[in-house]
Protein backbone atom coordinates (compact mmCIF):
# COMPACT_ATOMS: atom_id res chain seq x y z
CA UNK A 1 0.00 0.00 0.00
CA UNK A 2 1.35 3.51 -0.62
CA UNK A 3 0.38 6.57 1.19
CA UNK A 4 -0.41 9.58 -1.48
CA UNK A 5 -0.61 13.22 -0.74
CA UNK A 6 -3.43 14.96 -2.51
CA UNK A 7 -3.71 19.12 -3.31
CA UNK A 8 -5.69 20.70 -5.38
CA UNK A 9 -4.33 21.22 -9.03
CA UNK A 10 -4.17 24.74 -10.30
CA UNK A 11 -6.71 26.57 -8.55
CA UNK A 12 -6.51 30.41 -9.38
CA UNK A 13 -9.30 31.41 -6.49
CA UNK A 14 -7.06 29.88 -3.61
CA UNK A 15 -3.41 29.95 -2.69
CA UNK A 16 -1.74 28.98 0.35
CA UNK A 17 0.65 31.99 0.65
CA UNK A 18 2.39 30.80 3.41
CA UNK A 19 2.53 28.92 6.98
CA UNK A 20 4.19 28.79 10.15
CA UNK A 21 3.84 29.62 14.31
CA UNK A 22 0.89 28.22 14.11
CA UNK A 23 -1.19 30.01 11.48
CA UNK A 24 -1.45 29.91 7.53
CA UNK A 25 -1.69 32.84 5.26
CA UNK A 26 -3.84 32.07 2.44
CA UNK A 27 -5.50 33.79 -0.51
CA UNK A 28 -9.49 32.99 -1.31
CA UNK A 29 -10.49 35.20 -4.14
CA UNK A 30 -8.86 38.61 -4.02
CA UNK A 31 -9.01 38.65 -0.33
CA UNK A 32 -6.30 37.41 1.94
CA UNK A 33 -6.58 35.70 5.49
CA UNK A 34 -4.69 35.17 8.55
CA UNK A 35 -6.16 32.24 10.41
CA UNK A 36 -4.53 29.30 12.95
CA UNK A 37 -3.20 25.70 12.15
CA UNK A 38 -2.15 24.31 14.64
CA UNK A 39 0.20 21.57 12.73
CA UNK A 40 2.55 24.79 11.92
CA UNK A 41 4.62 24.18 14.23
CA UNK A 42 7.41 25.51 11.58
CA UNK A 43 8.93 29.52 11.30
CA UNK A 44 6.87 30.99 8.57
CA UNK A 45 9.05 31.91 4.92
CA UNK A 46 7.90 35.64 4.76
CA UNK A 47 8.06 38.25 7.78
CA UNK A 48 5.74 38.60 10.44
CA UNK A 49 5.40 42.73 8.52
CA UNK A 50 4.46 40.76 5.04
CA UNK A 51 1.83 38.84 6.27
CA UNK A 52 0.09 42.04 8.34
CA UNK A 53 0.48 44.16 4.91
CA UNK A 54 -0.79 41.35 2.71
CA UNK A 55 -3.92 40.44 4.82
CA UNK A 56 -7.16 41.24 4.62
CA UNK A 57 -8.14 39.98 8.19
CA UNK A 58 -7.08 37.80 10.82
CA UNK A 59 -8.58 35.11 13.24
CA UNK A 60 -7.61 34.85 16.71
CA UNK A 61 -8.10 32.18 18.63
CA UNK A 62 -8.00 32.01 22.05
CA UNK A 63 -7.32 28.48 23.67
CA UNK A 64 -5.13 26.53 26.10
CA UNK A 65 -2.69 25.56 23.89
CA UNK A 66 -1.42 25.31 20.05
CA UNK A 67 -1.58 22.10 19.02
CA UNK A 68 -4.82 21.25 18.76
CA UNK A 69 -8.47 22.78 18.87
CA UNK A 70 -10.66 22.28 21.74
CA UNK A 71 -14.47 22.71 22.42
CA UNK A 72 -13.34 25.82 24.85
CA UNK A 73 -11.73 27.97 22.13
CA UNK A 74 -12.54 31.22 21.10
CA UNK A 75 -11.96 33.55 19.03
CA UNK A 76 -12.76 36.07 16.44
CA UNK A 77 -12.24 38.08 13.19
CA UNK A 78 -10.03 41.60 13.63
CA UNK A 79 -10.28 43.53 9.98
CA UNK A 80 -7.36 44.72 9.09
CA UNK A 81 -7.97 46.25 5.00
CA UNK A 82 -11.69 46.66 3.82
CA UNK A 83 -13.39 42.86 3.35
CA UNK A 84 -17.25 42.02 3.01
CA UNK A 85 -18.62 39.32 5.33
CA UNK A 86 -19.46 37.82 2.10
CA UNK A 87 -17.77 36.66 -1.06
CA UNK A 88 -17.36 34.41 -4.26
CA UNK A 89 -15.21 32.18 -5.55
CA UNK A 90 -14.78 29.94 -8.61
CA UNK A 91 -12.99 26.29 -8.62
CA UNK A 92 -12.73 25.41 -12.62
CA UNK A 93 -10.75 21.92 -13.44
CA UNK A 94 -11.55 20.58 -16.69
CA UNK A 95 -15.64 20.28 -17.37
CA UNK A 96 -15.80 21.21 -13.45
CA UNK A 97 -16.86 24.90 -13.34
CA UNK A 98 -18.94 25.60 -10.14
CA UNK A 99 -19.17 29.56 -7.70
CA UNK A 100 -19.46 29.18 -4.16
CA UNK A 101 -20.45 31.43 -1.14
CA UNK A 102 -17.57 32.00 1.59
CA UNK A 103 -17.68 34.20 4.74
CA UNK A 104 -15.81 35.49 7.97
CA UNK A 105 -17.73 32.82 10.76
CA UNK A 106 -17.61 32.81 14.01
CA UNK A 107 -15.77 29.80 14.92
CA UNK A 108 -12.40 30.89 12.12
CA UNK A 109 -13.74 29.04 8.82
CA UNK A 110 -14.97 30.35 5.79
CA UNK A 111 -17.32 27.96 4.11
CA UNK A 112 -14.59 25.47 2.36
CA UNK A 113 -11.68 23.35 2.99
CA UNK A 114 -9.47 24.07 -0.41
CA UNK A 115 -7.62 20.70 0.03
CA UNK A 116 -11.16 18.70 -0.41
CA UNK A 117 -10.95 20.48 -4.51
CA UNK A 118 -9.03 16.97 -5.18
CA UNK A 119 -11.94 15.03 -3.87
CA UNK A 120 -14.29 17.10 -5.98
CA UNK A 121 -12.62 16.12 -9.18
CA UNK A 122 -12.73 12.85 -7.99
CA UNK A 123 -16.22 13.24 -7.44
CA UNK A 124 -17.26 14.69 -10.70
CA UNK A 125 -15.79 12.45 -12.80
CA UNK A 126 -16.71 9.56 -11.28
CA UNK A 127 -20.52 10.14 -11.76
CA UNK A 128 -19.58 11.62 -15.56
CA UNK A 129 -17.67 8.48 -16.80
CA UNK A 130 -20.76 6.50 -15.38
CA UNK A 131 -23.53 4.81 -17.50
CA UNK A 132 -25.80 5.03 -14.85
CA UNK A 133 -29.06 7.88 -15.22
CA UNK A 134 -29.04 10.03 -12.05
CA UNK A 135 -26.73 7.98 -9.67
CA UNK A 136 -27.59 8.29 -5.72
CA UNK A 137 -25.66 10.21 -3.76
CA UNK A 138 -25.06 10.24 -0.26
CA UNK A 139 -23.58 13.57 1.25
CA UNK A 140 -22.66 12.83 5.12
CA UNK A 141 -21.97 15.80 7.30
CA UNK A 142 -22.10 17.93 4.50
CA UNK A 143 -21.20 21.49 5.46
CA UNK A 144 -21.76 24.04 2.97
CA UNK A 145 -22.52 21.71 0.60
CA UNK A 146 -19.45 21.74 -2.45
CA UNK A 147 -19.47 18.22 -2.64
CA UNK A 148 -23.16 17.94 -3.51
CA UNK A 149 -23.21 20.72 -5.72
CA UNK A 150 -20.43 19.09 -7.65
CA UNK A 151 -22.13 15.80 -7.58
CA UNK A 152 -25.74 17.36 -8.78
CA UNK A 153 -23.47 19.49 -11.34
CA UNK A 154 -22.20 15.71 -12.63
CA UNK A 155 -25.95 14.69 -13.08
CA UNK A 156 -26.62 13.00 -9.13
CA UNK A 157 -29.67 12.19 -7.55
CA UNK A 158 -27.88 13.86 -4.00
CA UNK A 159 -28.85 13.80 -0.39
CA UNK A 160 -27.13 16.26 1.52
CA UNK A 161 -27.06 15.10 6.02
CA UNK A 162 -25.64 18.07 8.34
CA UNK A 163 -26.69 18.96 11.80
CA UNK A 164 -26.47 22.81 11.70
CA UNK A 165 -29.53 24.33 10.05
CA UNK A 166 -26.76 27.29 9.30
CA UNK A 167 -24.70 24.75 7.20
CA UNK A 168 -27.96 23.80 5.12
CA UNK A 169 -28.98 27.43 4.20
CA UNK A 170 -25.08 28.20 3.61
CA UNK A 171 -25.50 24.86 1.33
CA UNK A 172 -28.91 26.03 -0.66
CA UNK A 173 -27.36 29.15 -1.07
CA UNK A 174 -24.13 27.03 -2.84
CA UNK A 175 -26.86 25.21 -4.44
CA UNK A 176 -29.05 28.16 -6.04
CA UNK A 177 -26.19 30.32 -7.34
CA UNK A 178 -24.84 27.27 -9.41
CA UNK A 179 -28.05 27.20 -11.22
CA UNK A 180 -29.05 23.98 -9.74
CA UNK A 181 -32.19 22.40 -7.89
CA UNK A 182 -33.71 19.57 -5.70
CA UNK A 183 -30.67 18.25 -3.75
CA UNK A 184 -32.08 16.52 -0.81
CA UNK A 185 -31.53 18.52 2.27
CA UNK A 186 -31.52 16.14 5.47
CA UNK A 187 -31.65 18.45 9.38
CA UNK A 188 -30.13 15.27 10.97
CA UNK A 189 -27.89 13.45 12.93
CA UNK A 190 -25.75 11.63 10.42
CA UNK A 191 -25.50 8.00 12.25
CA UNK A 192 -29.33 7.99 12.92
CA UNK A 193 -30.21 8.88 9.62
CA UNK A 194 -28.15 6.33 7.95
CA UNK A 195 -29.32 3.38 10.39
CA UNK A 196 -33.23 4.18 9.18
CA UNK A 197 -31.71 4.00 5.59
CA UNK A 198 -30.29 0.56 6.26
CA UNK A 199 -33.80 -0.44 7.45
CA UNK A 200 -35.44 1.00 4.65
CA UNK A 201 -33.21 -0.86 2.40
CA UNK A 202 -32.11 1.73 0.50
CA UNK A 203 -29.10 1.76 -1.57
CA UNK A 204 -26.24 4.38 -2.83
CA UNK A 205 -24.11 4.58 -5.72
CA UNK A 206 -21.70 7.20 -3.67
CA UNK A 207 -21.66 8.08 -0.16
CA UNK A 208 -19.28 10.75 0.83
CA UNK A 209 -18.08 11.54 4.42
CA UNK A 210 -16.61 13.99 6.98
CA UNK A 211 -17.02 13.50 10.19
CA UNK A 212 -15.36 16.02 12.90
CA UNK A 213 -13.59 14.58 16.00
CA UNK A 214 -16.70 15.70 18.16
CA UNK A 215 -20.05 17.41 17.98
CA UNK A 216 -23.61 17.61 18.07
CA UNK A 217 -26.92 16.30 16.64
CA UNK A 218 -29.85 18.67 16.02
CA UNK A 219 -31.02 17.05 19.30
CA UNK A 220 -28.22 17.21 21.38
CA UNK A 221 -26.81 13.88 20.20
CA UNK A 222 -23.09 13.69 20.85
CA UNK A 223 -20.52 12.50 18.49
CA UNK A 224 -16.81 11.27 19.16
CA UNK A 225 -15.22 9.95 16.28
CA UNK A 226 -13.33 7.14 18.04
CA UNK A 227 -16.13 5.85 19.42
CA UNK A 228 -18.95 6.39 16.13
CA UNK A 229 -16.62 5.86 13.21
CA UNK A 230 -16.32 2.36 12.73
CA UNK A 231 -20.41 1.85 13.29
CA UNK A 232 -20.88 4.66 10.90
CA UNK A 233 -18.48 2.81 8.66
CA UNK A 234 -20.27 -0.41 8.59
CA UNK A 235 -23.10 0.80 7.99
CA UNK A 236 -22.49 3.01 4.83
CA UNK A 237 -20.94 -0.52 4.25
CA UNK A 238 -24.58 -1.82 3.95
CA UNK A 239 -25.80 1.31 2.08
CA UNK A 240 -23.62 1.59 -1.16
CA UNK A 241 -24.15 -0.63 -4.28
CA UNK A 242 -21.89 -3.12 -5.15
CA UNK A 243 -21.28 -2.01 -8.31
CA UNK A 244 -21.11 1.62 -10.36
CA UNK A 245 -20.05 2.96 -6.59
CA UNK A 246 -17.33 4.87 -4.52
CA UNK A 247 -17.24 6.10 -1.24
CA UNK A 248 -15.07 8.81 0.37
CA UNK A 249 -13.90 8.83 4.01
CA UNK A 250 -12.21 12.27 4.62
CA UNK A 251 -10.75 12.74 8.65
CA UNK A 252 -9.53 15.64 10.28
CA UNK A 253 -8.69 14.60 14.03
CA UNK A 254 -5.28 16.13 14.96
CA UNK A 255 -2.85 13.51 15.05
CA UNK A 256 -4.88 10.72 13.81
CA UNK A 257 -2.36 8.48 10.86
CA UNK A 258 -4.06 7.60 7.39
CA UNK A 259 -4.55 3.75 8.40
CA UNK A 260 -6.77 4.07 11.10
CA UNK A 261 -9.06 5.11 8.38
CA UNK A 262 -7.69 2.50 6.02
CA UNK A 263 -8.09 0.07 8.67
CA UNK A 264 -11.85 0.87 9.47
CA UNK A 265 -13.01 0.71 5.82
CA UNK A 266 -11.19 -2.26 5.06
CA UNK A 267 -12.90 -3.80 7.94
CA UNK A 268 -16.48 -3.40 6.79
CA UNK A 269 -15.60 -3.54 2.74
CA UNK A 270 -14.50 -6.95 1.12
CA UNK A 271 -12.15 -7.03 -2.01
CA UNK A 272 -11.56 -3.39 -2.69
CA UNK A 273 -8.00 -1.57 -3.34
CA UNK A 274 -8.24 1.71 -1.82
CA UNK A 275 -6.56 4.62 -2.52
CA UNK A 276 -4.95 6.31 1.18
CA UNK A 277 -3.23 9.03 2.55
CA UNK A 278 -3.06 12.70 3.24
CA UNK A 279 -4.42 15.75 2.30
CA UNK A 280 -2.25 19.00 1.90
CA UNK A 281 -1.69 22.49 0.67
CA UNK A 282 1.05 22.42 -1.34
CA UNK A 283 3.27 25.66 -0.79
CA UNK A 284 5.69 27.88 -3.38
CA UNK A 285 7.84 27.83 -0.08
CA UNK A 286 8.13 24.42 0.08
CA UNK A 287 6.61 24.03 3.06
CA UNK A 288 3.87 21.71 2.45
CA UNK A 289 0.96 21.94 4.68
CA UNK A 290 -0.95 18.64 5.95
CA UNK A 291 -4.67 19.22 6.37
CA UNK A 292 -6.31 15.84 6.86
CA UNK A 293 -6.27 11.87 6.12
CA UNK A 294 -8.50 10.31 3.14
CA UNK A 295 -9.77 7.19 2.05
CA UNK A 296 -11.34 6.39 -0.82
CA UNK A 297 -12.22 3.91 -3.49
CA UNK A 298 -14.68 2.91 -6.75
CA UNK A 299 -15.65 -0.05 -7.95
Amino acid sequence: MNLQLLSPSDWHDYELLDSGAFEKLERFGQYILIRPEPQAIWEPSLPAEEWQTLAHARFNREQKENYRFGEDMKGGWKKLKNIPDHWDVKYEHEALDIRLRLGLTSFGHVGIFPEQAANWNYIFNRITNWQVLQPKILNLFAYTGAASVVAKLAGADVTHVDASRPGLNWANQNMQQNNLADIRWVHEDALKFVRREVKRGKKYNAIIMDPPPYGRGPEGEKWTLEEKLNELVYQASELLEKQNSFFILSLYAAGLSPLVGLNVVKTHFQKILPECGEFILKSKHEKDLPMGTFVRFSR
